[in-house]
């Protein structure tokens, strides 16, 4: 046999044996890669830890905040962490301690970012001459370190003794003790000095049965005030305030 033969019978079993490796990597490179069966790849909890609670004190020792919630679950593969009736109170020396309860609750994995979801309610205790006041909402974000709240969502504020509050957005910084809202205020109060003017003309109304009746022009008239805060046309104008009397 000579030489041309020869490469004449060895060339198609070459080109066929790089076909075939060819084939094999495509094969590879398209397949899904192989499951691992150690169980990183699913969203199953590590632990979970029920009645979990944590605190976090200053350099001083002082206690500065604490959470709290029925159930714990972490989970490895996003290394997300999950809450169930979480409960965070924070407190400050010579301030009122303020409290966030929800539904359920995400915390990151360094425990700088809290996120509570479903009916979620922040009470702020009463202090020197501020009554307590409570907000209502369905989402609240908070930064445990910066003493920082916010959220996009509608919320209710009740700033005793009757002021009631309503708006789209709110921001709540603890440490500069400031409330900013975003959108849509409106705002209902009494003025408390009326309030208590008007209960001691009726209680002395009530006691006097035997007095003689004046006219109707001269009897005390219960004096109610309103203010509501409408927003302007203007995105850039501030809202107007509008009072009412009756």
């Amino acid at each position: 046999m000579n030489i041309a033969s020869k490469y004449a019978i060895l060339f198609p079993i070459a080109l066929l044996g790089l076909l075939a490796l060819l084939t094999f990597w495509i094969n590879e490179s398209v397949q899904a890669p192989a499951p691992k069966l150690d169980g990183s790849d699913r969203h199953d909890p590590d632990y979970i830890i029920s009645n979990f609670e944590t605190t976090q004190t200053d350099v001083t020792g002082a206690l500065r905040h604490k959470l709290a919630a029925k159930e714990m679950r972490h989970f490895p593969d996003n290394n997300s962490t999950l809450l169930q009736r979480p409960i965070y109170t924070q407190f400050a020396i010579n301030k009122p301690s303020t409290k966030l309860e929800g539904e359920r609750g995400e915390m990151s994995d360094d425990g700088k970012l809290v996120e509570l979801f479903g009916r979620v309610i922040m009470t702020r205790e009463a202090f020197a001459e501020k009554g307590q006041m409570t907000l209502e909402t369905d989402y609240l974000k908070l930064k445990p370190n910066e003493d920082f709240f916010s959220t996009p969502k509608p919320v209710i504020i009740r700033q005793a003794p009757s002021t009631v509050i309503h708006a789209i957005g709110m921001e709540y910084d603890k440490k500069k003790e400031t409330t900013t809202l975003l959108s849509r205020v409106r705002a209902h109060y009494d003025k408390p000095a009326l309030n208590a003017q008007n209960n001691t003309s009726n209680a002395q109304t009530n006691n006097n049965t035997n007095a003689p009746k004046t006219p109707k022009s001269n009897e005390s008239k219960k004096l109610k005030q309103s203010t509501s805060i409408q927003p302007s046309a203007n995105e850039n104008a501030p809202n107007r305030i509008r009072r009412s009397y009756e």
